[in-house]
């Protein structure tokens, strides 16, 4: 049977049987598909912890930071989930504190940079940069912006709580 044109004659887009205008109808709704996708993928609300490949905090143990006064990197033996976002820890007990109590463990502001939240916007960690202050965990980028941070940290952190969770829309 016969069924219209062969596989192998391809239509061409100055082929007869399609108009200009029908084109330009189905490229029109092309060019607005892709707006939308676009636009909505602008939109989109970052996560409320900020988690890469390894985790939150990178893989490191959040716990570790209050019991041993170190940035410990965590074991895919002991995670666990939390607010969207997998946290590893070194050992079962600091696993288990977590998991009892993890607002008293996690850090400020999902993780995020605390001295970009101050400023106003989100930025990645470094988990090696950081700070325990009245008893809560701040993050921030690098060695060099936490130093910043801590020139005026009362200040820095007030600006962040001011700015937080609205810096995530």
């Amino acid at each position: 049977m016969y069924f219209g044109r062969q596989l192998s004659n391809r239509v061409s887009l100055w082929d007869s049987s399609i108009s200009f205008s029908t084109y330009f109808g189905i490229m029109k709704n092309v060019v607005l598909l892709a707006m939308l996708f676009i636009g909505s993928c602008a939109f989109a609300q970052k996560s409320q912890i900020f988690t890469t490949k390894g985790g939150a905090i990178k893989g490191y143990d959040p716990v570790a930071y209050f019991k041993i006064g170190e940035a410990t990197p965590g074991s895919k033996e002991f995670s666990h989930e939390w607010m969207d976002a997998t946290w590893y820890f070194s050992n079962e007990e600091n696993r288990a504190l977590f998991k009892e109590n993890p607002e008293a463990y996690a850090p400020q502001f999902g993780g995020y940079c605390a001295y970009a939240v101050s400023q106003g916007y989100t930025y990645r960690v470094s988990p090696e940069a950081w700070k325990i202050v009245d008893g809560k965990l701040y993050l921030n980028y690098s060695q060099g912006i936490k130093k910043k941070w801590e020139a005026n940290q009362s200040e820095f952190i007030e600006l962040a709580n001011k700015n937080w969770p609205k810096v995530l829309e």
